[in-house]
């Protein structure tokens, strides 16, 4: 989950991370009473989860409240990237003397922490790492030992900041270091960090992304969740503990494992060439257990979504048995009665087909259609949709 730069804020303030005040606001009246509160120059900053917010014109800097609330009005519903800002921070200026970059990230590929740094921070750092790499510092992090002050002292170091400097930044890498660890995050990225005239060092933009696997140790996550922009039937397939990811296209897709159910939305686009295009509508895999309860619940999430026009249920009977599954669908359509009005497209294989493939014709359901294999079942799901 990624947060809003608001919420990267004040997570950080939390932790010690040295920031600047700011206040959230939904409209212009609300930008100018937090700029009288904050008084003198702001900075009024769009909140929207997408990089290149000031060349998109999302930061404006404003001397006064009146100045504050004309500079909202150009952000408001302004579109950043795909993203329509709805709520801004007020945030209080700064006079600044030099601009860094820090972040420390989880790095896949080594199955190791990384931090990334560089004396040259701002609005480039993408192109900087590009046309002058060897100005962005790589180094790893054990996550055994994480960030202390001499590992942060290295970072600093690689990343060529001055020896004067190295002393005032050192201390919010291992700060910004125990906001990763401590709320168990992917990545912490500040960009910039920046030295004031005063001499202090300042997280002024924040990026965090938050390990939802990690939900369970913090339940205070919850309140981060931006369920404006969340979609419904996703949010709905969360709250009944289902591994749901919305798509664009006509075919509802159940199965069993995450590798099959990848396999039969590739099935399901070849086959849906032939009818138009149609695509998967969805990924949606319930996992070893497929029992009514688990198999109403994907179909109530698929059949609300309007633009599904079949269902392509796609099984393979493993330690869930196909006899199993064929009741858990006969009594998931039980439940949904007359909520269940799409055709299904049923393909089982594996342990007990036969008895599963008896328990499905025995039922009876006009809704019901076998299919015998995956590719059988793709095409058939795919004609269904596109009439």
């Amino acid at each position: 989950m990624d947060l809003f730069e608001y919420q990267a804020r004040d997570l950080f303030e939390s932790y010690g991370v040295p920031v600047l005040a700011g206040i959230i606001a939904d409209t212009p009246d609300e930008v100018r009473a937090a700029a009288e509160k904050l008084g003198g120059t702001v900075v009024v900053k769009a909140q929207v989860k997408a990089g290149g917010r000031g060349k998109a014109g999302g930061v404006k800097v404003a001397h006064n409240p009146d100045d504050a609330a004309t500079a909202s009005e150009a952000i408001f519903g302004l579109d950043i990237k795909g993203h329509i800002v709805r709520r801004v921070m007020v945030a209080a200026g700064a006079r600044i003397a030099s601009e860094y970059y820090f972040s420390v990230l989880l790095d896949r590929a080594n199955r190791s922490y990384l931090s990334l740094s560089s004396f040259e921070g701002g609005m480039e750092i993408e192109e900087l790492a590009v046309e002058r790499p060897e100005a962005l510092a790589r180094i790893e992090v054990d996550p055994m030992v994480g960030i202390d002050l001499a590992k942060a002292t290295e970072i600093a170091i690689a990343a060529k900041f001055p020896a004067e400097i190295v002393d005032k930044v050192a201390p919010v890498f291992v700060k910004l270091y125990e906001v990763y660890k401590g709320e168990d995050a992917t990545l912490v990225e500040v960009n910039p960090l920046v030295l004031t005239e005063e001499g202090n060092v300042v997280a002024l933009d924040g990026k965090v992304s938050l390990d939802e696997n990690a939900d369970f140790r913090h339940p205070l996550h919850a309140d981060l969740v931006d369920t404006a922009a969340e979609d419904p039937l996703e949010a709905k397939a969360k709250d009944l503990g289902l591994n749901y990811v919305k798509l664009d296209g006509a075919v509802g897709i159940i199965g069993n494992g995450a590798g099959l159910v990848m396999s039969t939305l590739d099935v399901v686009s070849y086959a849906g060439e032939e009818f138009g295009g149609v695509k998967p509508a969805n990924f949606l895999d319930i996992g070893g257990g497929a029992s009514a309860e688990v198999m109403a619940n994907g179909l109530d999430v698929i059949l609300g979504d309007p633009q599904v026009k079949s269902v392509f249920v796609n099984v393979f009977g493993g330690i869930t048995a196909c006899d199993a599954v064929a009741n858990g669908i006969v009594k998931a359509l039980e439940i949904l009665g007359d909520a269940a009005t799409k055709p299904l497209v049923v393909r089982l294989d594996g342990n007990k087909v036969v008895e599963g493939r008896a328990i499905l014709q025995a039922a009876g359901n006009p809704l019901v259609t076998l299919a015998d294999t995956m590719d059988e079942g793709a095409t058939k799901a795919a004609e269904l949709a596109s009439k």
